[in-house]
C-alpha cells in the first residue's frame, strides 16, 4: 500500500481541455433481429462536418430516457439529456462521439420489458456494437459507461467479446442482480422493488404525475420521451408507448424470484442469474475488454458487487476505484468531510481511463496500481494492487459478557445474551439505501445515534492507537431462534471520544442460506460462500443452536485512538428490508462461551 496523495485525476481533466465546441446531433431507428424497433441518438462532436471525421464511441443503454422532450417555452440551454449530460458534458467536447439508447421497452423503443435487461435485450446491444462499427464516424474503439442500469449494461455489452469494444467503466452497477439488489444476504429489499416500480412504470408509460416526484427526472419543461428525427409529429412514439403497457411489473417479477435459482412462474428458463452480469462473463471477452470499477462505501450493496467484479477478472488492465459516496458518487459520505463534488474525481477517471483505452493517450495508469480506495477518518486516497489490500491481516473480537467486545476468547462453557427482536427497527430516511430510490440524501445516518438502543450491542474498550479497518469484516454468531427463519442485520459503528456513534458499515443475511457452499464460478468468494440456491436452503429447529457466517459490506475506515468499536444486531430494518419471517418476532439466543464463541473477524492494516 502506499500514500495516494498524488492520486489527482481532476489534474488529467484541468489539463485535458475540451477541443470541440457544440454537437451534431440526430437520432433514429435501429430495428433489432426480431423487428423491435430501437430508438437511438448520436452525438458527434463539433458542429461542423471534418473530411475524415472519426472518433472513438462511448455507448449508454438506459431504460430512463436516452433523451427528453423539452415543452414549449422551455429557456434555452435546458437540459434534455438527464441521465447522460454529466458523460456529454465530458467526453464530448473532448472528442469523443456519444451514441444514447432507449432499451427496448423504453422510451421511444418499440418492444416490451420482460424483466430487468433480459436476454432480449442483451442481443441488442450487439446489434447496436455492431452497427456504430460500420458507422463512418467511427473510429474502430468504442466503450460502454453508466451509472447503476446502464453499467451493468457496460458488463452486458462486454460480454459479447466485439472486438470493438475495447474499454468498459461501470459505476455503481451489479455483478449478482439478485444478491447485489434485489435480495441482500436473501433478504428482499422491500423498499427499492416498491420505489424503483413506481420510477419504471411512471417512465414505461410516461406519467409525468408520478415521475416528478423523483428528482433526476422532475422538470417543470420535461414532457416525456423525445421522439426521434423522422418522427416529427410523434405519432410514431404513440405507438411506441402502447408496447409498454405490457412490460413486467417490478414487484410481481421480485416476488418470483425467492432463490437465486428461482424461476418465473411464466418462463422456467428465466432466473436473476439471466439478468446479472456474472452469468455472461467469460474469459474471451475479460481478455480483451479493459475495464474500470467504479462505487463507493455508502453504494447500497453495489459496493461488495464492485469488489466481485474486480476479483473475478484476469485482465491486467482492470481497475478499481471505492470512494467516500454513494451510488453515483452524487454525495460523499464521510462524516468528517462534507466533499460537494465527488462525481468529480469518478468522471475523471473515466475520462481518463477512456483516454488511455479507447484514445490511446499515454495517461499515466500503466505506472500506477490498480486499486485506489480512500479511508474515512483518515481522510486520504490509498492504492494497492489487489483488494483487499495484500497488508489486511484479520483480528478477531469475541462477544464477551456485559456485552463487551475483546481479543480474549469467553472461558466459560455455558454463556449466552437473549434478545427479543423489534420490527420497528429501522435505518431511517438517510441510509445508504435511499438513493437507490433516486432520491436524494445530503447527509448519511445522520440520526443513528440512538438507533442502536433497540438492538443487541457489544462494545469494545477504548482503543488506545489508531486501527484501520479496510476489507471485509466478518461476522460469525451462533445462535438459536424460537423460529424456523430469521433475518440478521449487524451494524459496524464507531463512538467517537463524546459517545456519538457513527455507522460504519453493515451486513444483512438470512438464516435460511447459512449452509456453506458453492456458488457460481463466477462469483468470487469473500469470507464464507453461500449460494442461495433453493436445494441448499435450510430451516433453522428451534431452540437448536446454528452457527451463521457472513460477510459485512467493505470499508475502509480509520478508528482513531480514544474511540470505541460496536457491533450492533437487529433483526429488522423495517424501513428497507421484508421481516422474516412475517406475522412472528422471533427470539434469538446469542452464544458467547468457550465453544459457541460469537465474534466479528476484522480486516486489519496495521500502520
Amino acid at each position: 500500500m502506499e500514500n495516494m496523495a498524488l492520486f489527482w485525476p481532476e489534474n488529467w481533466l484541468a489539463n485535458r481541455p475540451p477541443c470541440f465546441e457544440g454537437q451534431r446531433l440526430f437520432s433514429r431507428y435501429l430495428t433489432m433481429r426480431d423487428g423491435v424497433q430501437i430508438a437511438i441518438d448520436v452525438h458527434l462532436p463539433g458542429t461542423i462536418e471534418a473530411e475524415n471525421d472519426r472518433f472513438p464511441v462511448v455507448v449508454f443503454f438506459t431504460p430512463y430516457y436516452r433523451r427528453m422532450k423539452l415543452k414549449p417555452g422551455a429557456p434555452e440551454g435546458t437540459e434534455d439529456c438527464p441521465n447522460i449530460a454529466i458523460f456529454r458534458s465530458l467526453l464530448l467536447a473532448r472528442g469523443y462521439a456519444l451514441v444514447a439508447v432507449d432499451v427496448r421497452g423504453s422510451g421511444a423503443s418499440f418492444g416490451t420489458r420482460n424483466g430487468l435487461r433480459s436476454p432480449n435485450e442483451r442481443g441488442d446491444y450487439l446489434e447496436i456494437v455492431e452497427w456504430i462499427n460500420q458507422q463512418p464516424w467511427c473510429k474502430g474503439s468504442i466503450g460502454v459507461t453508466g451509472i447503476s442500469y446502464l453499467g451493468a449494461a457496460a458488463d452486458f455489452t462486454a460480454s459479447w467479446a466485439h472486438p470493438a469494444v475495447k474499454a468498459i467503466v461501470p459505476h455503481s452497477a451489479v455483478w449478482d442482480t439478485w444478491s447485489n439488489q434485489l435480495y441482500p444476504g436473501g433478504v428482499m429489499c422491500r423498499r427499492l422493488v416498491k420505489e424503483y416500480g413506481n420510477l419504471m412504470e411512471a417512465l414505461d408509460d410516461d406519467r409525468a404525475e408520478v415521475r416528478s416526484k423523483f428528482p433526476y427526472f422532475k422538470g417543470d419543461y420535461y414532457d416525456g420521451p423525445a421522439p426521434v428525427d423522422e418522427d416529427e409529429d410523434g405519432s410514431i412514439l404513440e405507438k411506441a408507448l402502447k408496447d409498454h403497457v405490457a412490460n413486467f411489473d417490478m414487484a410481481d417479477f421480485v416476488h418470483q424470484l425467492t432463490f437465486r435459482d428461482r424461476a418465473l412462474h411464466t418462463d422456467p428458463d428465466f432466473t436473476s442469474e439471466i439478468i446479472s452480469p456474472y452469468y455472461y462473463a467469460n474469459q474471451t471477452a475479460d481478455a480483451q475488454t479493459a475495464v474500470y470499477t467504479i462505487s463507493g462505501w455508502m453504494d447500497g450493496h453495489y459496493s461488495r458487487g464492485a469488489a466481485l467484479r474486480y476479483q473475478w477478472q484476469q485482465n491486467p488492465h482492470k481497475r478499481l476505484m471505492l470512494g467516500a459516496w454513494d451510488h453515483g458518487a452524487r454525495t460523499g459520505s464521510s462524516p468528517y468531510h462534507n466533499d460537494k463534488t465527488p462525481q468529480t474525481k469518478a468522471l475523471a477517471e473515466t475520462l481518463r481511463f477512456f483516454d488511455e483505452y479507447l484514445m490511446g493517450l499515454d495517461t499515466g495508469m500503466s505506472d500506477e496500481a490498480p486499486v485506489h480506495y480512500y479511508t474515512v477518518g483518515e481522510e486520504r486516497w490509498k492504492s494497492a494492487n489487489e483488494w483487499p489490500p495484500a497488508e489486511t491481516n484479520y483480528r478477531t473480537l469475541f462477544f464477551q459478557e456485559s456485552h463487551r467486545l475483546g481479543i480474549e476468547p469467553p472461558a466459560t462453557k455455558e454463556a449466552f445474551d437473549h434478545y427479543v427482536g423489534d420490527y420497528s427497527c429501522g435505518t431511517g430516511e438517510s441510509s445508504r439505501y435511499n438513493r437507490l430510490y433516486a432520491q436524494n440524501v445530503d447527509n448519511y445516518y445522520s440520526d443513528w445515534h440512538d438507533r442502536d438502543k433497540r438492538m443487541l450491542c457489544y462494545t469494545t474498550d477504548v482503543f488506545e492507537k489508531n486501527i484501520e479497518v479496510t476489507g471485509h469484516p466478518i461476522i460469525r454468531l451462533y445462535l438459536t431462534s424460537d423460529t424456523q427463519d430469521c433475518a440478521l442485520f449487524v451494524y459496524l459503528e464507531d463512538i467517537d471520544k463524546s459517545g456519538k456513534v457513527h455507522y460504519v458499515t453493515e451486513g444483512v443475511f438470512r438464516a435460511l442460506h447459512r449452509r456453506i457452499a458453492e456458488g457460481h464460478t463466477n462469483i468470487p468468494n469473500i469470507g464464507p460462500s453461500h449460494s442461495f440456491l433453493e436445494r441448499d436452503a435450510r430451516y433453522m429447529t428451534p431452540g437448536e443452536c446454528s452457527e451463521i457466517t457472513f460477510d459485512l459490506l467493505p470499508t475502509s475506515w480509520l478508528f482513531k485512538a480514544g474511540h470505541r468499536l460496536r457491533i450492533a444486531i437487529a433483526l429488522a430494518d423495517s424501513d428497507h428490508f421484508s421481516r422474516i419471517p412475517d406475522g412472528v418476532i422471533p427470539t434469538i439466543e446469542v452464544y458467547r462461551n468457550s465453544i459457541q464463541a460469537s465474534c466479528i473477524e476484522l480486516p486489519i492494516i496495521e500502520s
